[in-house]
Order: C-alpha cells, then sequence, then structure tokens
C-alpha cells in the first residue's frame, strides 16, 4: 500500500512540474522596467561607455520622474 503512496505523489510532482513548465516556456522575456530611449539608441562602444550610458539614461529617467512628481502642501 505504501508504494501505491509513493507513486501516486511522484505522479502529483510530475503533473505539477509540467504545469510549471508550461507556464515558463509561455514567457518570452521577463518582465522589466523599461528605460526612456533604451530600445531607441543600443549602446555601442566598449562595456565602461555603455555603462556610462545606462546610468546617464536612468538618471535623465529619475530626473525626470521627480519633476513631474506632485509636490506636498505644507500645511
Amino acid at each position: 500500500m505504501r508504494i501505491f503512496g509513493l507513486v501516486g505523489l511522484l505522479l502529483a510532482l510530475v503533473i505539477v512540474g509540467l504545469l510549471v513548465k508550461k507556464q515558463f516556456v509561455g514567457i518570452a522575456a521577463p518582465v522589466l522596467p523599461t528605460v526612456q530611449g533604451a530600445a531607441a539608441a543600443a549602446p555601442t562602444g566598449t562595456v565602461r561607455d555603455q555603462s556610462q550610458q545606462i546610468q546617464q539614461q536612468i538618471k535623465q529617467s529619475l530626473d525626470s520622474a521627480v519633476q513631474q512628481r506632485p509636490t506636498p502642501d505644507d500645511n
């Protein structure tokens, strides 16, 4: 009787594993926040240049987001 319980447990794990795999295969790319203009201008040059470009793009995005944020009322 114990063997049937073990086989049932293994069968359930296989089914769950296949369902999880099927769900993850449908996801083409992870959902990540995008930086404005990053897709339009692909970084070129050395790795250091690319890193600096990405840092500048992120800084510009954060600066624009802070400027657009409404200021709280000081009551």
